[in-house]
């Protein structure tokens, strides 16, 4: 990964706040992601996020490449989970304080939680574009992994089935007209 590497090469000429500041920036979104999957609270993620890029920060002279860089941050970012959900502390309100590496952790989250609010919301624009039987077919497929065949019991109503293979066909299209919409919400290129 390319995030392991200019790590690598930023540790080995001995710059470890270049380092620090590339592991940030380039897994600071997943790592608040995987924060916020595992904790499902914006606050205790946000928190967790700072904690981990503290850790980070201070941690990375010690860092001993027993394994792959990416490993060791998301096992950093772990246990800064378990911190933030058992922390005695954080309960009764004590607030660090800011540092160099909290305010770039603040930078990150802050422009990752606009970036996923701003997908969100083209994400329901492009839902409200689709047909009912269109996002019946997408949940279905996507959300519920459902088999061909039981999304043509499905939607097979009275009258005439539908088959499956009518339904691979229609999902192709499908696909092809969300690509096309999604390109024009600016959410892929």
């Amino acid at each position: 990964m390319a995030a392991d590497e200019d790590v690598e090469a930023l540790l080995a000429s001995g710059d470890l706040e270049g380092a620090a500041t590339a592991a940030i920036r380039t897994l600071g979104p997943r790592i608040l992601g995987y924060l916020r999957a595992v904790l499902r609270d914006e606050g205790d993620a946000a928190e967790a996020f700072a904690g981990f890029a503290e850790d980070l920060w201070r941690g990375l002279p010690r860092f001993r490449r027993e394994c792959a860089f990416r490993t060791w941050a998301f096992k950093l970012a772990w246990n800064a989970a378990l911190h933030v959900r058992d922390d005695a502390f954080r309960r009764r309100g004590r607030r660090l304080e800011t540092s160099e590496a909290s305010r770039l952790a603040d930078e990150i989250r802050r422009s990752s939680v606009a970036r996923v609010e701003h997908e969100h919301a083209a994400l329901d624009r492009l839902r409200e574009a689709l047909t009912p039987e269109e996002r019946a077919l997408l949940v279905l497929r996507v959300d519920q992994q459902l088999s061909w065949d039981e999304i043509a019991e499905i939607l097979s109503g009275e009258g005439e089935p539908v088959t499956a293979s009518t339904l691979r066909k229609r999902f192709e299209r499908l696909k092809d007209r969300l690509a096309t919409l999604a390109r024009a919400e600016g959410l892929v290129e």
